[in-house]
């Protein structure tokens, strides 16, 4: 009587190897990374804009109403200035500057940052305007899927 031995064959071994992949690859085309993490940048984006206009309305409650001066009427409004950058390279730029928003950290303790940075490198990725009927205005400029990330108080 001859005694064989227990173990997996070669080809049971690879076929479910071939399994273990082929659920792997669908698993991570159903999770879309790129998507989520497209998402996930949307919705800093989206907290980075109430943040900018909740600073904004805050100094403009202190200051008897009165908005930054800096602030731009509708058909100029231009990306907002990095924190720690110079007025004077703002205003080359094209920049706005809101240095009273950060000055002292008393509404914010920098200008927020758009995940994938503004269009120069003193820039926040960030705009923002007054509107005619005298509201402010602040646009994400990198939404990404087609989104578009606008808050108006």
């Amino acid at each position: 009587m001859k005694k064989f031995k227990q173990g997996f064959t070669l080809l049971e071994i690879l076929l479910v190897v071939a399994a273990i992949a082929i659920l792997a690859g669908i698993v991570i085309l159903a999770l879309n990374p790129g998507k989520q993490l497209a998402e996930t940048k949307n919705a800093q984006r989206s907290v980075d804009v109430n943040t900018i206009l909740n600073a904004v309305y805050q100094y403009s409650i202190d200051n008897k109403g009165i908005l930054p001066d800096t602030i731009p009427a509708p058909a100029d409004a231009a990306e907002i200035c990095n924190t720690n950058v110079a007025p004077v390279t703002c205003a080359t730029d094209g920049l706005i500057n809101l240095s009273v928003l950060t000055a002292g950290e008393t509404y914010l303790t920098a200008i927020p940052q758009d995940p994938l940075g503004g269009s120069t490198a003193n820039s926040s990725g960030y705009t923002i305007a007054t509107t005619t009927g005298g509201r402010v205005k602040v646009d994400a400029l990198n939404a990404e899927q087609g989104a578009t990330i606008s808050v108006t108080r």
